[in-house]
């Protein structure tokens, strides 16, 4: 299982890191164009600051830690992960364990003398803030800046004269109104509110209902508010101007689907370029596959920034598919977000998150080029892994790939289980299982697992451990196994293999869904029974996604 690599050379100091191209998707044409969506990847609420001829984005994460994303790009379609802005979250009694669907929600990231700030609501506990002089760099620890429930979608904007101004949205579940925006001072720094809230838009009883996700903006002298309206899936993008930061603000419809397949076009970044273009990012709501992110073209029209493909009357675009890229200044290399990892490295890849604050118990690198998951202990009153923390997932990168892993299970007890999973409110598991001194391959299932239905089990294979230990202490058995599982149009079926060459299909598809607020995830599972016995663990190899 090990692999040839010396320890020594493994934990030298990593000078450059390669550029990941995806196989399964990557927007940039080749020819001088894209392809939407630029980040075929679930990252949810996009929103983009320019420093230079750079860019940098970040995107809600909910309880999913590390969190706040940071990625790069120099032109707007090739993005890499370049970290993240926090390692946990607080309360700890609240997020040491999954808490579905809470945490950051809708975050802004701005550049403003010299610092990087980014600012997002959380609906239970208030408005928080990091900053950071290096945005690949390390991160301040969250400062609540302003406290109580209901605050999401919160955007800071920096006036001519110094002063800061915070627009924010209202989350309906906690605060029990909704569609309505707020806007109220903070100090010069940013870090506390110095006014009350004054309600600068209302789309209630209109097409404008749930109005949220605000970005707040400023240009030649008019204040500007970007905000989604009308829905998630069926919403459309709204431009708001007005003379004051607390207007009246007037609206205009700028983006909607029109007669194009993208459903619910909104809620991103406007960005204005060092060389003078203007675009938006917005995401769309793909169900199982989660919010995708498109970039398209903003024309001015009569001081209003038609989104898309310009209309022959009026000012409401059209999302484009293809389109050209943004201008830059000198040659821009094809990268995409990382998928596939061999875990050679001492630190895990980033695009790996778990679903609650990190502990060290879940698992760690190991010197060996493998990542090492050890099981964890469930509940007595375990139902399902809807309530596991330790899930090591990724997002799904297309509409269609293969992910495969090499890994070695280590049990050292009964009931000790681990595998491969895609997880979303259902979710599917190909998940070895030791009983005596054998394992079960056992198909998992479990339909509506955020609501407590216990799991499906199903025995695919009986398999005779590849090892057992000859020492008497704390022996353990283990089983080498591959392990496949095949995503397209929404479904999903898996595979194995005990040579990595022939693989064995497992009978049935089965459809995707998504999580709390997130697309489904793909990635590894490793669990047993509440007690005193000795972890079991897996030791991944690799995991890689291909077509």
């Amino acid at each position: 299982m090990r692999k040839s690599i010396l320890f020594s050379l493994l934990f030298l100091p990593i000078i450059s890191v390669a550029q990941y191209k995806s196989s399964v998707w990557s927007p940039d044409n080749g020819d001088g164009t894209y392809t939407n969506p630029v980040i075929n990847a679930d990252y949810s609420d996009p929103d983009v600051c320019v420093v230079g001829d750079d860019y940098y984005m970040t995107a809600s994460s909910f309880n999913c830690i590390p969190g706040l994303p940071i990625l790069h790009s120099k032109d707007l379609v090739n993005w890499e992960i370049i970290g993240h802005a926090i390692t946990e979250l607080t309360p700890h009694e609240e997020f040491d364990k999954p808490s579905h669907g809470n945490g950051v929600w809708a975050p802004s990231i701005r550049y403003h003398e010299g610092m990087f700030y980014i600012y997002w609501g959380d609906p239970d506990y208030g408005v928080f803030r990091v900053t950071a002089t290096d945005p690949a760099g390390e991160w301040s620890k969250p400062v609540c800046i302003i406290e109580g429930k209901g605050m999401i979608d919160t955007t800071p904007l920096w006036d001519d004269d110094g002063r800061c101004y915070l627009v924010n949205g209202w989350a309906n579940s906690r605060s029990r109104f909704a569609s309505v925006l707020t806007v109220r001072e903070l100090d010069k720094d940013g870090l506390k509110a110095i006014s009350n809230p004054v309600i600068v838009f209302d789309g209630n009883g209109t097409e404008n209902r749930t109005c949220e996700g605000p970005k707040f903006y400023k240009r030649n002298g008019w204040y500007w508010i970007m905000c989604p309206a009308g829905g998630v899936p069926t919403g459309f993008q709204l431009a708001m101007r007005s003379k004051s930061p607390y207007g009246p603000y007037e609206s205009m419809k700028v983006l909607d689907q029109g007669k194009s397949v993208i459903n619910g076009p909104h809620q991103g970044a406007w960005i204005h370029t060092a060389l003078g273009e203007d675009w938006f990012m917005h995401f769309q709501d793909k169900e199982c596959y989660g919010r995708v992110i498109h970039l398209q073209p903003v024309t001015w029209k009569d001081n209003w920034p038609v989104m898309g493909k310009v209309p022959a009357k009026g000012y409401c675009g059209e999302p484009v598919i293809t389109y050209r890229k943004p201008s830059t200044k000198g040659k821009v290399y094809v990268v995409n977000p990382v998928e596939s990892d061999e875990f050679n490295s001492p630190k895990l890849g980033l695009q790996w998150q778990w679903h609650a604050n990190y502990d060290q118990k879940f698992g760690m690198p190991t010197a060996f080029g493998t990542f090492r998951l050890y099981t964890h202990k469930v509940s007595k009153e375990f139902k399902n892994m809807w309530e596991v923390p330790n899930l090591l997932l990724q997002k799904t990168p297309a509409d269609k790939f293969t992910a495969t892993t090499k890994l070695r299970f280590t049990s050292k007890d009964d009931n000790q289980m681990g595998g491969l999973i895609v997880m979303g409110h259902d979710y599917f598991a190909l998940m070895l299982k030791r009983v005596k001194d054998e394992f079960l391959l056992q198909l998992v299932t479990c339909k509506s697992a955020d609501k407590g239905t216990p799991e499906q089990v199903k025995t695919i294979a009986t398999l005779k451990p590849t090892e057992k230990d000859k020492i008497d202490y704390q022996p353990a058995i283990h089983e080498d196994i591959y392990l496949r599982v095949n995503v397209a149009d929404g479904e999903c079926n898996f595979a194995y293999s005990l040579n990595g060459k022939k693989y064995t299909a497992v009978e049935g598809n089965f459809k995707i869904k998504e999580g709390k607020w997130i697309g489904a995830k793909v990635g590894l599972a490793a669990i047993e029974p509440a007690g005193k016995t000795n972890r079991g663990w897996i030791d991944a190899d690799w995991f890689r996604v291909t077509p």
